[in-house]
């Protein structure tokens, strides 16, 4: 950790930075287990080139999660231009009930509701822009907002990019053409964790289930549960779990590629092409 930031941290915690060791923190920042002048022990991360927004806004999207009471999150000490600094969650083996609790929890976190699609600040996921505005025509329902906000986006920074060409970009077309036939049955917007894949879930002290890194807005809850299952790391009993909890509408998993081709194009304009084909794919499965 650079001198620049032990000092904002140090500053906003109130006690000097002893020690700061490295841990993992996923592809985007630096994250560390950092020892204070007053026995603490929190959880720092840190990114030099974050926009100076992004821990603040991440900052307020676990304080409206931890409203629903619902799954634990971390609680936050401080945010910064260049740092956010958290609870540090000590990690201890599953629980036996955990996947159980883990698709209760997230029923209930959904169920907590949102006052409306999107949220009332814009975020970021990864380290893209997030915008959560509503629907340009406020009338409109979440196939307008998954449309104007989270697809198109995407898509034009894909193709402005080069990793989307012409015969792609024709099918996402069609595809948003007729978007308001494939989004499913209407639904109130639910508390989204909103980049829910399987290393933003923890296991805290206790053996119980955390959620953490949060790109969170009120939106339809299939988009965590199609989340879930793109890259693994959820077992079947928590979408059971889910599902006996808060039972889903028909046709709920044949709609997870439409879902999933949110993060599958964020993965496109943060890694790049080569999550191009799994666009082709996901379209493929949709029909």
């Amino acid at each position: 950790m650079n001198a620049g930031v032990r000092n904002d941290v140090a500053a906003a915690l109130g006690a000097d930075v002893l020690d700061a060791r490295p841990i993992g923190g996923g592809d985007i920042n630096d994250a560390y287990a950092v020892s204070l002048g007053d026995g603490r022990l929190v959880f720092v991360k840190t990114n030099a080139r974050a926009p100076a927004d992004m821990f603040a806004a991440e900052a307020r999207g676990l304080a409206w999660l931890a409203e629903a009471g619902a799954l634990r999150v971390p609680d936050v000490l401080a945010a910064g231009e260049r740092f956010l600094a958290l609870e540090l969650l000590r990690a201890a083996r599953p629980a036996a009930d955990y996947d159980e609790r883990f698709g209760r929890g997230l029923a209930a976190l959904h169920g907590f509701g949102a006052d409306s699609f999107g949220l009332d600040h814009d975020n970021y996921i990864g380290r893209l822009p997030q915008a959560n505005d509503p629907p340009d025509d406020p009338a409109d329902d979440w196939c307008a907002f998954y449309r104007e906000r989270r697809l198109e986006p995407q898509l034009r920074a894909a193709v402005d990019a080069g990793h989307i060409r012409a015969p792609l970009r024709r099918r996402f077309d069609d595809l948003l053409a007729r978007l308001e036939d494939l989004v499913g049955p209407g639904e109130p917007p639910a508390r989204l964790h909103g980049d829910l894949w399987g290393g933003n879930k923890h296991v805290d002290d206790a053996g119980g289930p955390c959620i953490i890194d949060p790109a969170a807005y009120g939106g339809h809850r299939e988009i965590d549960l199609a989340m879930m299952q793109l890259f693994g790391g959820f077992g079947a009993r928590v979408f059971e779990a889910y599902d006996e909890a808060q039972p889903l509408a028909p046709g709920w998993r044949e709609r997870v590629p439409l879902y999933q081709l949110y993060p599958i194009l964020v993965h496109v304009n943060l890694f790049g092409g080569g999550y191009v084909g799994s666009a082709e794919s996901a379209l493929d499965r949709i029909g």
